[in-house]
């Protein structure tokens, strides 16, 4: 039979965190799953902050929701494209980095025309791209 969760999502902060773990380590007689059903917090979700902050404390508490940890990870325009004052050599990378995403998506048949919500994918397979 397959289990409902019928649990909230609720953003803690690490202080909150730390205190329902340091109350579920003070309580001898408690089990995880006690502390984390008191709390409405998911069993294994409960065992990673606990895992978290034995290894990092409370800065392995954290959330790292929507922040790329690998920096690979994620459009290298977004930081440069929101910066104010760019010196030359980012206004130099950032035009640079448009280039290359241009001259990709002309090289898999399509453009971009538009901007925002009225932006559009045109396919250009067909089309003389030489004139």
């Amino acid at each position: 039979m397959a289990r409902t969760y019928k649990r909230k999502f609720t953003m803690r902060s690490p202080e909150e965190k730390e205190a329902i773990i340091l109350e579920y380590f003070n309580d001898h007689h408690a089990s995880y799953r006690k502390t984390a059903d008191k709390y409405g917090v998911d069993h294994s979700g409960f065992q990673r902050w606990i895992k978290k902050y034995r290894e990092e404390g409370l800065e392995g508490l954290r959330s790292r929701t929507g922040k790329a940890t690998n920096p690979r990870k994620g459009n290298p325009l977004c930081g440069l494209q929101r910066k104010k004052n760019k010196t030359r050599e980012e206004e130099l990378e950032l035009e640079n980095l448009k280039l290359k995403v241009e001259v990709a998506r002309l090289k898999k048949g399509y453009q971009v025309k538009g901007v925002g919500s009225k932006k559009e994918y045109v396919t250009i397979k067909g089309l003389n791209t030489k004139s």
